[in-house]
């Protein structure tokens, strides 16, 4: 068996990894003879470099046999989404309560802000008191009595990929669509999943800009889990737009709260989210088809039904009991907020800057070890065509925060003529 630094070597090169060569590094990746510097250099000769067909499916696998892989004994399908990660990218907060109000559930296990994107672990540990790494028996539990849980990945869960996946957010190694591919799957299939769902995000704040890449990623994810014996469908989304008009953590919180009470349900967003639950339904059994599992995920919605879902989910995992009643009373907030208008109609918007500003903010992280401030980030955001002379509200620690911040707002966004309309739902990529 090659020693770590010859694995490097040999992809650095451009030889393909056996199988067994693979699980050897992963080992090393889980057990700690892998170094933190070589798990960085292998990161990159594989983004260089890339991987065949099995090389990804060797990787994915090995990554998540690195720990517990979970089985499930359930009245109803076990059943995921999933996001390549995009600004405003809040969709898992309602989306699987919606789903677990309709029968399904969700053991969503999630990761923090990578890169430019925002985390859904990251925005849930602004909730006083959320326990996003509870054990397995905890998780277990939650899961079978709420119908869902959305959490971390603990120790026992494909800790290969966590390891790597902390690597790949400070060494510009995030892109890779083999190594998203691995690292997604991973978690999924340790999950113990029926059916998971992805959304796939194209645009100027995805990973996958440009839309042969993003379809590219689709098909290698759907390829490599139904190699894997897990039922996968992608949508390929928009992400030239922040999909939410929130971009923080705290902030995103309150959005989903909103969401869900039906106090704020924006177009884009609303429309990504019923058709990522759809195809959920359809992929567990639930509805005949999407059209029948909007309609379902319609009703949970209005009856409330699903914010009785994520209240439960949040206090079973030790939040507040009345985080939907009163979540200014539990979410930090910013001490400065700062609207910040210019007139015209916006004409395009540099999506990824939005997020570098969040980070800016100290909303997200410049190396594995720094400390998130839940509290900042952007809210009212202005959407592609929109003509109110606002582009956001600031929320910042302090003035000199907000200043920058407020520059870096302007300069993402182009005032112009409106732009032609674009499609929430870009692409449907696996089977009929």
């Amino acid at each position: 068996m090659r020693l770590p630094q010859e694995t490097i070597r040999a992809k650095r090169d451009g030889q393909a990894l056996d199988p067994e060569e693979i699980a050897a590094f992963v080992r090393g990746l889980t057990d700690g003879a892998v170094g933190e510097g070589q798990a960085a250099a292998f990161a990159m000769a594989v983004f260089f470099r890339g991987l065949a067909l099995p090389e990804r499916v060797a990787l994915t696998r090995a990554m998540a046999e690195s720990g517990t892989v979970l089985a499930w004994d359930l009245p109803g399908p076990v059943l995921d989404k999933h996001s390549t990660g995009g600004i405003g990218d809040t969709v898992s907060l309602p989306l699987a309560p919606m789903v677990a109000a309709c029968g399904g559930y969700v053991p969503m296990i999630s990761g923090r802000g990578l890169g430019h994107t925002g985390g859904t672990l990251d925005k849930l540990a602004s909730i006083p008191g959320y326990d996003a790494t509870p054990g397995l028996d905890t998780f277990r539990r939650v899961v079978g009595q709420v119908g869902c849980a959305i959490i971390g990945q603990t120790a026992e869960l494909a800790p290969a990929d966590r390891r790597l996946y902390a690597i790949r957010d400070v060494t510009g190694t995030v892109e890779s669509l083999d190594l998203i591919t691995a690292s997604i799957l991973s978690k999924k299939l340790a999950a113990g999943l029926q059916g998971l769902v992805m959304d796939v995000k194209q645009g100027s704040g995805a990973f996958m800009a440009g839309l042969d890449a993003a379809r590219a990623l689709a098909e290698s994810i759907v390829t490599v889990a139904e190699g894997a014996g897990l039922r996968t469908i992608a949508l390929i989304t928009d992400m030239d737009a922040p999909l939410a008009s929130a971009a923080g953590n705290a902030v995103e919180v309150a959005y989903a709260i909103d969401y869900l009470t039906g106090a704020r349900r924006e177009p884009r967003f609303h429309a990504v989210t019923l058709a990522l639950g759809a195809e959920m339904l359809v992929a567990g059994g639930l509805a005949l088809d999407r059209d029948a599992a909007a309609e379902r995920l319609e009703a949970a919605l209005a009856s409330g039904r699903a914010a009785e879902v994520f209240c439960d989910m949040v206090a079973a995992l030790g939040g507040p009991g009345d985080l939907l009643e009163q979540p200014s009373r539990h979410l930090p907030a910013a001490p400065v907020r700062r609207p910040v208008r210019q007139d015209g109609t916006v004409a395009g918007i540099d999506t990824r800057a939005i997020g570098l500003a969040v980070i800016g903010l100290g909303g997200g992280r410049t190396r594995p070890e720094d400390a998130i401030d839940p509290r900042v980030g952007f809210t009212d955001l202005a959407g592609p065509g929109d003509a109110s002379g606002q582009l956001g509200i600031v929320h910042a620690a302090d003035e000199a925060a907000a200043d920058r911040a407020e520059a870096a707002l302007r300069a993402a966004y182009r005032m112009g003529e409106a732009p032609p309309g674009r499609p929430a739902i870009i692409e449907r990529v696996g089977a009929r």
